[in-house]
């Protein structure tokens, strides 16, 4: 189109319309380089109101200024006394101030919102001559139009990259019950938006994190009041530092259960919120706080899935298990296992001693594991509730403790205790108060079979032990003999006699006589190994089997009895023992055996009494 001057305003609007037909995303230089065209002015100056010190306008764009010296920012009074309210400044106004003096025109456009724009233009005398009034207000209109629309189609295409944004991450949100994961995504997504502002997450301390990220935790003693604040109230907070020329906004992670941190978002003075900043940013912790609330519940219902699975395995083996050993290694194993434990003890009270079962930790074993089980003994007898200590150096300053996390669990029956169950870990805030309740459940359900457990083999130990001497009883013997004779190579078998028992009885009493009972059968068990079988055959005799033992081993064991039992019995007393043996090359049985230990007892008795005596390999 040929440009006339009668027809300024139609060919600078047919251009600001080819500029967004051509261009939609059009700078503000194209629109300077259409108004220079359109004026042929020499030098442009775009001066927009300031938002963050609205007592000055600084340059947005310009043309050609570099011919003279400009200055970046304008006080708003002597920008706003030169316009007077009026859209256009005339030559004759902007000669009174030797800085205007360089501009031959000047343009006002107000807009509510934007900020305010003023545009200054020097052009040749023969177009400002030409220009008549009312052009020059159409002017202002017509730029006042294409700026709103350039901004309002800015606004759209920015709020469409954002919804993109915000729609990627929400489907990666929604593909992940990762925590990490989340605030990754949260964190970058952010980066990929405004790549010039600062972010930091303040996180609840009941969202687990391991990425390197910028995450601070949210405790009340260590962030500010705005984030404080945000947190509790669940909005979003705004604030301008003038000192750090930053602006901060603080945005919750909220989903509809409650809240799960903050985010920090800050940004510096060339970058200020707008309110399109603020509902995306608030969308996006929205829709992040959703997610993390998301993931606890699903990892929750796995760790509830996770505890039904242990407790309904603990509870078939229970219920199949008799063995107090089995029972309590089975129980240690799978604790360990299920809460990372550093030590774990099972400690069982019979009679007002502490007994350990098997599978407990080599630590309380020790005179350190000692001070714990007295630390816990001691709590359960003033109150007969569960321990949890989060750190056990704080409960007890003036001990220090190698362990300092501690959950102990009383075992109760019949209002009584009888035993616990504590494990141990050096770090202090080791154990949750989640694994505390599921390790309460569990030692409570395992309560009643450790101890029906330890009630059936004290019954069984009635039933094969003898109660007066406490060695085992004849048909154990037999049992164990048997058992002997068809799996192992060789063995012997000691038969022994208290000499003249009648006259210890007629002389001191029967009490005496049993008291005698009790001393050989402690000798006994201190001179035989755990694994050879001490019995009470009948009366003043006993037997003792040695499993796998030769005879002239069977013969040492024998002699050796016989002069501990002279020596340390009160009053003092002899025995007479009778030696046989079996190996794999002899057809021998149980009775065979006894009958042959039996003969040689008959001989010591015969010969004098206070005597070991063997017989052949064959009866």
């Amino acid at each position: 189109m040929k440009k006339k001057e009668s027809h300024l305003i139609l060919y600078y609007k047919s251009r600001l319309f080819d500029l967004m037909k051509i261009r939609a995303n059009s700078n503000m230089d194209d629109w300077m380089s259409v108004v220079s065209d359109c004026l042929h002015a020499e030098m442009i100056l775009f001066y927009k109101q300031d938002m963050e010190n609205t007592k000055f306008y600084k340059i947005s764009s310009f043309y050609n200024p570099f011919q003279h010296p400009v200055k970046n920012k304008l006080p708003s009074k002597k920008v706003k006394s030169f316009m007077q309210g009026f859209p256009v400044v005339d030559q004759a106004t902007l000669q009174t101030d030797p800085y205007f003096s360089k501009f031959n025109i000047a343009f006002f456009i107000p807009d509510q919102e934007m900020e305010d724009g003023c545009l200054f233009l020097s052009i040749p005398d023969h177009i400002y001559d030409s220009l008549i009034h009312t052009d020059l207000h159409t002017f202002v209109l017509e730029s006042r139009k294409f700026l709103q629309l350039k901004y309002r189609l800015a606004v759209v295409e920015n709020d469409r990259k954002q919804y993109i944004e915000l729609f990627h991450v929400t489907e990666k949100f929604h593909s992940s019950m990762d925590t990490d994961t989340i605030l990754s995504e949260t964190i970058y997504t952010l980066q990929r938006v405004y790549p010039v502002f600062e972010y930091t997450l303040m996180l609840s301390d009941d969202v687990p994190h391991q990425v390197d990220l910028p995450i601070k935790s949210l405790q009340y003693d260590a962030i500010d009041d705005m984030a404080l604040e945000s947190y509790v109230n669940g909005q979003i907070q705004m604030a301008t530092l003038r000192r750090s020329n930053q602006t901060l906004l603080y945005a919750p992670l909220r989903g509809k259960q409650g809240v799960y941190g903050v985010l920090q978002v800050i940004a510096f003075a060339n970058d200020e919120f707008n309110r399109h900043d603020v509902e995306f940013i608030r969308q996006l912790a929205n829709t992040a706080g959703s997610a993390l609330e998301n993931a606890k519940l699903y990892q929750q219902s796995v760790q509830s899935i996770e505890k039904l699975r242990l407790m309904n395995s603990i509870s078939r083996r229970l219920n199949t298990s008799t063995n107090l050993k089995e029972t309590a290694q089975f129980l240690t194993s799978e604790i360990s296992n299920a809460f990372d434990v550093s030590a774990i003890g099972f400690i069982m009270i019979q009679e007002g001693e502490f007994h350990l079962l098997d599978g407990s930790s080599q630590v309380f074993e020790k005179e350190e594991g000692a001070s714990y089980i007295d630390f816990v003994h001691q709590s359960f007898l003033n109150a007969k509730e569960s321990l949890f200590i989060s750190n056990l150096n704080e409960r007890c300053p003036k001990q220090q403790f190698r362990f300092a996390s501690l959950m102990a669990v009383p075992m109760i029956q019949e209002d009584a205790l009888k035993g616990f169950c504590v494990v141990l870990h050096e770090e202090p805030y080791h154990f949750s108060f989640d694994v505390f309740k599921l390790f309460q459940s569990l030692i409570y359900q395992s309560a009643m079979a450790l101890t029906n457990s330890m009630l059936r083999e004290k019954l069984e130990k009635m039933v094969i032990t003898d109660q007066l001497t406490q060695l085992f009883a004849k048909n154990y013997l037999n049992s164990r003999m048997e058992a002997s004779i068809g799996e192992d190579e060789q063995g012997t078998l000691i038969l022994l006699d208290i000499d003249n028992f009648k006259k210890v009885n007629d002389t001191y009493g029967h009490q005496t006589g049993d008291e005698i009972l009790i001393q050989v059968a402690r000798l006994i068990k201190e001179n035989i190994r755990s694994t050879d079988v001490g019995a009470r055959w009948g009366g003043e005799e006993m037997a003792i089997y040695l499993p796998g033992v030769s005879l002239e081993t069977g013969e040492q064991v024998a002699k050796r009895l016989l002069a501990a039992v002279e020596k340390n019995t009160t009053p003092p007393i002899t025995i007479s023992c009778g030696v046989s043996y079996w190996n794999k090359e002899m057809n021998e049985t149980v009775e065979s055996l006894f009958k042959r230990a039996d003969v040689s007892l008959y001989h010591a008795k015969n010969r004098g009494k206070n005597q070991v005596i063997t017989t052949n390999n064959r009866p």
